[in-house]
């Protein structure tokens, strides 16, 4: 008989389709069938959509889709809440998702701007309901100005007694001194400890002058580093992420030449391993988690700079070719926003040029197109992406390392300076955590660097973390991580003939053409 997995793929498993499928299957019990829908529901999990599809599952009784649906919704919520499912929730489903201790968000401001607009959208109905949400609005953990400036002018508290009473909780705590603020113990004053907080930054390898293999880990909590399992061998100029739980270090330089291999860190064992290896050689690459795909953009392979760009399936353990950048990127940083890749900056080897320009890549369409410049050429910049938006930090262009900082806003399509950093750095790694952005290492042109400094975009302020690596570092890679769980990178769904990429194993041939590139910068 045919394989029912077969049969499922084959019918290609669109939304329509699954809402007839899956009850059929069940009604039949093909349970073979109900688990590739569950599984193929799972990978579409996404910020517009993961309420409708925890609704399917619930409806439809599939415990491990409605969990991970869910932890989607949790570890999501700032984007989440942005949709129309949102709004369309129940008094209860709002009650249960907004009183969760797992929720993710960098501040509690999120939930109270949130819960004023469920409210809104239907303001007739739901006022009377005004009470019983703020129950789980975790005032106290507020900031004081914000309560002062913006919940006690919130027209929806100033006409409620009983909100009035919330803020008034809110206001004790803080004119109580810190080491007495645990005195006032209720579900409010408690921090919210969310699974996908990384616990620990994982720094990997590098240049200490040369390429080495140490690894170590910041403890965020006892500010604290400490050493872990070396990599295999020395790596310096790779591509670092985390990936379902893993750290992934892709490519990069030995010392004497560059590398098409991949070594995975688990962090559970503390031990290393390898996967498939990449269909190039690859250093001063970007790397990034868009849809549970790894992505390898860009980079320098000895000879030429890079346009070529690969992705990596841990299910089927193989690179493919998905479409190649418009320029030529070494040195390139790499982001993902709202379902969408971004390259930025880097070096062009054809024009020897550094680059302000950025593109930006749709899986969907499997295409780049460019956006906006940034305001300045950078190669070696630090990206990251914070509250939605995309980072880049120091660089250089020739000889000058650069200290500033500039924002991309992708909505609005343009670019803006920040705060400068307070030191010069290229090559210097970057990750988000808990609401701010970490600047890890780097050089400043003349030695490499232990420091590491965090931008708080509530501040527009860098500051210094109190302790430095053991080892000065440049071109290492630092993903956030967790000893537990990864954090969840699931964006918008690929295109169907990516998907058939997969399953048939075919590859686009390489387009790149020669051109000359003097070194990795």
């Amino acid at each position: 008989p045919t394989d029912p997995c077969v049969l499922v793929w084959d019918f290609l498993l669109c939304s329509f389709c699954l809402q007839v499928l899956l009850p059929a299957a069940s009604l039949l019990q093909l349970m073979d069938v109900r688990q590739v829908c569950c599984e193929f529901l799972q990978a579409q999990l996404h910020p517009s959509n993961c309420l409708g599809i925890r609704a399917f599952a619930d409806l439809h009784t599939c415990t491990q889709l409605l969990s991970q649906a869910d932890a989607y919704a949790e570890q999501h919520f700032s984007e989440v809440v942005q949709g129309e499912e949102f709004l369309s929730l129940s008094l209860q489903q709002v009650c249960s998702l907004i009183s969760s201790d797992k929720l993710t968000v960098s501040t509690e401001e999120k939930v109270f701007e949130a819960m004023i607009t469920w409210i809104k959208h239907n303001k007739l109905d739901r006022l009377q309901y005004m009470p019983t949400l703020m129950e789980h609005v975790r005032l106290p953990l507020l900031s004081r100005d914000y309560l002062v400036q913006i919940v006690e002018e919130e027209a929806l508290i100033k006409n409620n007694n009983t909100c009035k009473d919330f803020l008034i909780e809110a206001m004790k705590y803080h004119l109580l001194p810190a080491d007495q603020r645990h005195l006032i113990k209720t579900d409010r004053t408690r921090p919210r400890t969310p699974v996908s907080n990384p616990k620990v930054m994982v720094v990997v390898g590098g240049q200490a002058p040369k390429a080495i293999r140490s690894v170590e880990c910041y403890d965020f909590q006892e500010d604290r580093w400490y050493q872990v399992a070396d990599l295999p061998s020395r790596r310096c100029r790779a591509g670092v992420v985390s990936m379902g739980g893993r750290v992934f270090a892709v490519g990069g330089f030995n010392s004497s030449l560059r590398e098409r291999t991949v070594d995975v860190y688990d962090g559970a064992k503390d031990q290393w391993d390898s996967v498939a290896s990449m269909q190039e050689r690859r250093s001063t690459l970007g790397a990034a988690v868009l849809q549970d795909l790894l992505y390898a953009v860009g980079g320098f392979n000895g000879s030429i700079g890079l346009s070529t760009v690969e992705v990596y399936n841990q299910k089927t353990n193989e690179w493919l070719y998905v479409a190649p950048m418009n320029t030529r990127r070494s040195s390139v940083g790499v982001g993902v926003v709202d379902g969408k890749l971004y390259a930025v900056g880097g070096y062009d080897g054809a024009s020897r040029q550094c680059l302000s320009t950025v593109e930006e890549y749709d899986p969907v369409s499997d295409q780049w197109c460019y956006v906006a410049d940034m305001s300045t050429r950078r190669s070696g910049a630090g990206v990251g992406v914070l509250g939605g938006l995309l980072y880049a930090a120091g660089g250089h262009d020739g000889p000058l390392v650069r200290k500033s900082v500039e924002v991309f806003d992708p909505q609005a399509n343009s670019w803006r300076l920040v705060c400068d950093m307070n030191m010069c750095r290229r090559n210097a790694g970057v990750c988000a955590v808990n609401g701010l952005l970490y600047v890890i290492g780097g050089d400043d042109g003349s030695c490499n660097l232990s420091s590491v400094e965090f931008y708080n975009p509530a501040t527009d302020k860098w500051s210094l973390i109190p302790t430095n690596m053991s080892n000065g570092r440049s071109y290492a890679g630092e993903p956030g991580f967790t000893t537990s769980r990864g954090a969840s990178n699931l964006c918008s769904p690929l295109c169907p003939s990516l998907l058939q990429g997969w399953r048939s194993s075919t590859s686009r041939s390489d387009p790149s053409g020669a051109c000359t590139h003097p070194s990795d910068v």
